[in-house]
């Protein structure tokens, strides 16, 4: 079999439903099957497959994961998939009919192990004016992507989970699986477990390219228009950058780089010192925006701000935890998120 198509879903039967459709418009001359792993969904979310399967173009199985958690989810669809390319999207998307055909020739093209490529809006209400219509650190928030036209060797970015593909065996031979310590659980906004994965990817030698043919359109539902969800979100990147930091050393404010910390930093009860002046100064910010009556410049600058206030968070509650391992803090002068 050519391709494994995976879904983790979580409670979102209603979305899901459109998704499958949706996904049995897919062309392709090449064998594919789908399968849909339920993350102790309480909703409609089984009937919803099994109804779906009974019309499916190819076979659609379903797989139940009682470890709360997207990657426990992603694993578990990655061990019971047959397809020697994994495809993954989420349960909230419209496709390109070519979609697996994009992926599977981007592979080919470039000789790499992963891709990942355009996730573009579909907005489930009306676009604020502080939201761009671009890709950039919005953007991030509602889980859209748009490097541009060209192809990119993806060495400092990774792509997002919801449009990607891999080689199955760079998986299942390297025990490249997901972390699920890093990534979202529940309700909660915490999500690091792509950026873990491509780190440890290129680690290990694999190489992944942004393909721009290769497109999914996500949904993006009107009560994640407002600031109050990206405020929340931005806050939730803090404290995932800070587990991940606090597991591997991995950067905390920059895109996909490695740090092993600044001995002897200044800390405030537990706490780098640095951090809570990158806090304050996104707080100057924010101030000097608003008298400039730059209300887009200065709410970009309160999320930054919200990012450093759940790394300080996580970092403080890491200390009370394992008060005797000392924490790594990453340098002041590596990269700006």
């Amino acid at each position: 079999m050519k391709f494994s198509l995976i879904i983790a879903t979580y409670n979102r039967a209603d979305y899901l439903r459109d998704t499958l459709a949706s996904l049995a418009e897919l062309k392709t001359a090449e064998s594919w099957e789908l399968i849909v792993v339920d993350n102790n969904s309480s909703d409609a979310t089984r009937a919803v497959v099994e109804e779906a399967a009974e019309r499916f173009p190819v076979e659609l199985r379903y797989f139940f994961e009682s470890e709360q958690g997207k990657s426990a989810a992603m694993n578990t669809g990655v061990r019971a998939a047959r397809g020697d390319v994994l495809a993954f999207t989420d349960d909230d998307v419209r496709v390109e009919a070519d979609w697996l055909d994009r992926a599977g020739e981007a592979l080919d093209r470039h000789a790499c192990d992963f891709v990942g490529g355009k996730v573009l809006p579909i907005w489930g209400g009306a676009r604020p004016a502080w939201l761009p219509d671009h890709s950039g650190q919005h953007w991030a928030v509602i889980a859209l992507l748009d490097y541009g036209p060209e192809p990119i060797e993806l060495v400092n970015r990774s792509p997002l989970g919801v449009n990607m593909a891999i080689r199955r065996d760079v998986i299942t031979q390297m025990g490249l699986w997901w972390d699920n310590r890093v990534g979202r659980q529940g309700n909660t906004l915490r999500g690091q477990e792509q950026r873990e994965w491509c780190m440890r990817a290129r680690a290990a030698g694999l190489r992944g390219f942004y393909a721009p043919d290769m497109i999914v359109h996500h949904i993006v539902p009107q009560d994640r228009l407002n600031k109050r969800y990206f405020r929340r979100w931005m806050y939730w990147n803090g404290i995932s950058r800070s587990i991940l930091f606090a597991m591997s050393g991995m950067d905390i404010e920059g895109r996909e780089q490695a740090t092993h910390g600044q001995e002897g930093a200044t800390q405030i009860a537990g706490v780098p010192l640095y951090l809570f002046r990158r806090l304050l100064g996104r707080c100057v910010d924010v101030i000097k925006a608003r008298v400039r009556r730059d209300s887009v410049g200065a709410f970009e600058q309160e999320m930054r701000a919200w990012f450093y206030a759940g790394v300080i968070r996580e970092q403080w509650n890491q200390r009370k935890k394992s008060p005797s391992v000392e924490m790594r803090a990453a340098s002041p002068a590596s990269t700006k998120q």
